[in-house]
């Protein structure tokens, strides 16, 4: 398959990929027809998608069922008036559906707008008015259909809500059963170009509301690196990426890269994170590649490894947030393999990755993937030499690389804030080493200055996960009247540690955090939580714990040495 797109397809080093990888971009590009439909031409039998859920269903679609299928929902969707250019929302959660209605919206050049279920009423009416939403496609419970009607009277644009079950609810069609009896589908003609809008992402912003990412059909290709050689996958392959499908990593992990490698995409459907179940998964169901952001690995590496067969496993990458050394060391020291970090945003495919034929650095992004002119630059423009800090940017003078988003949808000014004198500015600040690896520092509104030193939350993140209490940890800055800012630790406490929660044990932290760096870098502040608030792709939420710090609520108990009381005791026992 990508002997297609590829003039060379095997590299042997960083420089052989830098020198000599390049895509083959055919004019108006379509997955759907340029890949997923081939091989069902080609092999049509080879297994695509494996899905099963956690009430012990299991299906299995070969590529050509999975063309045979889509075209059925493609032409299902025409009969509803779903055409070129349409905005479609698609809240699937991880149902096998999305995968039939990612190609389906492709094959007649409608827009996909993938959204997590866990979307209020209120959210829906924003995403239905900015992007003019014309139908709405979503798994049929009734938090997700309940949301859905409570935004209707406010969202004039919508036409068609569908539902794939279980509940069909009044004013819903039924997917399943209109679906068995529709016309055979045909190709319309000039169904796109390359510059035409694929699906867009709404980013969960920090501030203000979400932003439209908009991605055109060009943006599948550039996942070809992901699958291929970040993955590092091929047909005897059986993936899996724990993802949400309403996030974009689901499209990194879950469809365009892997069916480039023409592998298996496994998909696990449950309601509830279990550590457990995903090693019994990966042993029942023999995975050969795994990718999950840092979160996901800190809570696997807490498991009794020696209870599950993982001889399968042969390959593991993380991306979403910097992976701690720690969590890196101890994975590696219970499977035999080195994680494999990547880095990109939702405006991006994979921008920096460590590649099969490169020796990882625990706790480095990697390096820079050829489809990207990536550099660092420091505040007056200038590249950052080695070892200094800068934002990390994407330049663009000589052209959008695949990949790269478009635009922020219908907001021109958004867009030239980021996208401005050829450079699209990530916000994102690293280092570089000598050997041209780049280390995460931090967003740029996440780095904290205190007493005239610049802390990177991650650096003393990194230093946390290394003590035995704590699973997990989020490093924010604190406003203080003497050093400016103060650095703030919250911590989820291993099970075995919960109840040791007092001062012996902030003081404990903090000490061991002097001792293994700098010490200007120890949290002056400890509070213990029973979970960190995250967004759906579980990156953690730093902006969501400073404002709630900011607003001092009654409810906020922080844990400061040496002040600690039996409240606070009481406080965290109860959380246990």
């Amino acid at each position: 398959m990508i002997e297609r797109f590829l003039k060379q397809t095997k590299f042997t080093s960083q420089d052989d990929f830098i020198r000599n990888f390049h895509i083959e971009v055919p004019d108006n590009f379509n997955f759907a027809y340029d890949v997923m439909d081939v091989w069902a031409e080609e092999n049509p039998d080879k297994l695509a998608l494996l899905w099963t859920n956690d009430k012990g269903e299991c299906i299995e679609f070969s590529f050509k069922d999975i063309k045979t299928l889509s075209d059925r929902t493609a032409s299902y969707f025409q009969t509803l008036g779903i055409g070129k250019g349409d905005m479609v929302m698609i809240m699937l959660k991880r149902r096998y559906e999305f995968w039939l209605t990612m190609m389906a919206l492709s094959k007649i050049g409608a827009i996909a707008i993938p959204a997590t279920h866990m979307l209020t009423g209120k959210d829906i009416i924003y995403r239905n008015n900015r992007a003019d939403v014309k139908a709405i496609i979503c798994a049929g419970e009734s938090q997700i259909t309940g949301h859905i009607l409570e935004a209707m009277p406010e969202s004039p644009s919508v036409k068609c809500l569908i539902s794939i079950g279980p509940e069909v609810p009044e004013g819903f069609h039924d997917f399943h059963k209109e679906w068995e009896s529709v016309p055979e589908f045909k190709r319309p003609e000039n169904v796109n170009t390359n510059d035409d809008i694929l699906l867009m992402y709404f980013t969960s912003g920090t501030s203000g509301e979400p932003k439209m990412v908009a991605h055109t059909h060009t943006y599948a290709l550039g996942h070809l690196v992901t699958g291929v050689y970040w993955h590092n996958l091929d047909e005897t392959s059986r993936h899996l990426t724990i993802a949400d499908t309403g996030w974009g990593k689901a499209v990194w992990g879950k469809l365009y890269g892997q069916w480039f490698a023409g592998s298996t995409v496994f998909v696990y459907d449950h309601e509830k994170f279990t550590p457990a179940d995903i090693l019994h998964k990966i042993e029942q169901y023999k995975i050969t590649s795994l990718c999950a952001p840092p979160t996901i690995y800190r809570f696997l590496i807490q498991e009794d490894f020696s209870k599950y067969d993982l001889s399968s496993l042969r390959y593991c990458c993380t991306a979403g947030e910097a992976l701690n050394g720690a969590v890196y060391e101890k994975f590696r020291e219970l499977t035999g393999i080195s994680l494999r970090e990547g880095f990109g945003q939702t405006e991006t495919c994979m921008t920096l990755g460590t590649f099969p034929w490169m020796e990882p650095k625990p706790g480095s992004m990697g390096v820079p993937n050829p489809q990207y002119d990536i550099d660092l630059i420091l505040p007056d423009g200038t590249s950052a030499k080695p070892g200094e800090r800068g934002e990390i940017v994407v330049r663009t003078d000589k052209g959008r690389p695949l990949g790269l988003f478009k635009e922020y949808c219908r907001d021109p000014e958004l867009t030239e804030k980021a996208w401005h004198d050829g450079l699209y500015h990530t916000g994102d600040v690293a280092w570089r080493d000598e050997d041209g690896y780049y280390w995460f520092i931090g967003r740029n509104d996440d780095v904290i200055k205190s007493s005239g030193y610049r802390i990177s939350p991650f650096e003393v993140e990194s230093v946390l996960m290394k003590h035995p209490a704590v699973v997990e940890c989020a490093v924010t800055g604190v406003p203080d009247d003497v050093r400016g800012m103060i650095v703030k630790a919250t911590i989820v406490l291993a099970k075995e540690w919960r109840k040791s929660a007092g001062d012996e044990l902030v003081k404990e932290i903090q000490n061991f955090v002097k001792a293994n760096t700098a010490p200007y870098k120890y949290p002056r502040q400890i509070e213990f939580v029973k979970t960190l608030p995250k967004t759906i792709s579980g990156k953690i939420r730093r902006v969501e714990i400073r404002e709630n710090d900011k607003r001092d609520s009654i409810f906020s108990t922080i844990l400061t040495a040496p002040a600690w009381s039996a409240h606070n005791v009481g406080w965290v026992e109860s959380l246990l």
